[in-house]
């Protein structure tokens, strides 16, 4: 891995993650309390021994950027020639952001070559899974290949949100497919599932680079890995597949892709279950992140009626629960939940304060937000469309600014951007 350079892409907008987006870009959107969503692939990185990273970022990207900066820079040895660096869109060989996955990699080529890195390990920000990415370079490296896919089985009907691969029996890629609506393409070991690109490519960097150059030139091109990179190389360089090895070390497979609300609300309640298959607390493969300072948990009043408890949840340093009950729920840091209320099955980002008598059921709740006492959310979703986001699922999301959602003008408008894009 010491010859690798990890190309870790988070700049896109994620604007199906709306309204948690609208102020930070998606791979800072927190996760089971106390991460951030990058920190699970960064984290991947360390365990990995992958200890070059650049980060791509554009969109809203200030908190991201202090997040890396506080939270990794500490992390890699940079006497060593180590870093976590982060590369926002500099404009340096053309006038334009970044314009698809390959065109964000395209433009920074140069800080890519004065690396000199003979593999380059292209890595998405956004995805919920543990994997070692040394096993994926040896197997890389004993194939003889030039560029090698992770890969996972899903169902066929699922075909429409991934790039699918046609794998020989030697591993070998010999047709790829990006999102198609349905697909022939079987895997050659489960007849009753497909091969999906996990969004992870190995390169040999010389391959890499002269791929990049001849995008760069197409006007018809995406500027796309999966849209046009990929599928160009076949017959003309050798792919391999690799099949994803969880290091959950669990019967089924944990990959998450968090793109969507209710992808981002299901994969923090998984934290919550008695035995996740994504386990939080293996120390062989610690997950990081920024480091805080907050006093630990505290769960006050014991009184009938007014009893402070949490059950099947995730609780982070700072947060009080003062006579109240949270179940089945994940609270970041410094959040207080005060007597009579009832928190369940909700995430409730930091700094959010709870008032008296509130009840509050499949919520996600914003940063900083302060809820009256007496609020009631998620138990009428006709009256919640009124003040805050819904989703079409009945997914109830407030933000610091839920007020401006009073207005049906403004809840069609963000309606729209919620679907549209």
């Amino acid at each position: 891995m010491k010859d690798t350079l990890g190309i870790l892409l988070a700049g896109g907008a994620g604007e199906r993650l709306f309204p948690l987006t609208r102020d930070r870009a998606k791979p800072a959107v927190p996760f089971a309390g106390q991460y951030r969503i990058i920190d699970i692939t960064l984290s991947n990185c360390i365990n990995s021994g992958l200890r070059k990273v650049y980060i791509m970022t554009q969109y809203k990207a200030l908190s991201l950027n202090r997040h890396i900066r506080e939270g990794w820079g500490t992390v890699v040895a940079s006497e060593l020639g180590e870093f976590c660096e982060i590369l926002p869109p500099m404009q340096r060989v053309n006038k334009n952001w970044y314009e698809g996955t390959a065109d964000a990699v395209y433009q920074n080529i140069y800080s890519i070559g004065s690396e000199e890195p003979k593999y380059c390990l292209i890595l998405s920000g956004d995805h919920i899974y543990k994997m070692n990415y040394g096993l994926m370079m040896e197997a890389h490296c004993n194939s003889g290949a030039a560029v090698t896919l992770a890969t996972l089985p899903i169902n066929p009907d699922e075909v429409s949100r991934f790039g699918v691969v046609e794998v020989a029996k030697n591993g070998e890629i010999t047709g790829f497919q990006e999102k198609p609506k349905s697909t022939t393409m079987r895997s050659p070991f489960n007849p009753d599932k497909v091969d999906a690109s996990m969004g992870i490519y190995l390169f040999n960097t010389d391959v890499l680079l002269q791929e990049l150059i001849a995008d760069a030139e197409d006007p018809d091109s995406k500027h796309d890995f999966g849209h046009n990179i990929l599928p160009k190389l076949l017959g003309r360089h050798k792919m391999n597949a690799y099949n994803f090895v969880d290091e959950n070390r669990q019967e089924a497979l944990y990959w998450r892709d968090v793109g969507t609300l209710e992808a981002y609300y299901e994969a923090n309640m998984d934290m919550c279950s008695i035995s996740p298959t994504f386990n939080l607390y293996d120390k062989s493969w610690p997950m990081r992140t920024r480091p805080t300072q907050y006093p630990p948990a505290k769960f006050v009043f014991g009184e009938p009626g007014r009893t402070g408890m949490a059950i099947n949840s995730v609780v982070s340093p700072g947060c009080i629960i003062s006579g109240s009950v949270v179940r089945e729920s994940v609270l970041s840091q410094d959040v207080r939940v005060n007597s009579y209320s009832d928190v369940d099955s909700s995430i409730i980002f930091t700094h959010v304060n709870i008032g008296r008598h509130c009840r509050i059921r499949r919520a996600i709740i914003d940063r900083d937000v302060q809820i009256p006492d007496g609020t009631v959310i998620g138990y009428d979703s006709q009256e919640d469309r009124k003040k805050y986001f819904v989703t079409p699922e009945g997914l109830t999301v407030v933000t610091r600014d839920y007020s401006i959602y009073e207005n049906p003008v403004s809840t069609d408008f963000i309606e729209t951007r919620h679907d549209g894009f």
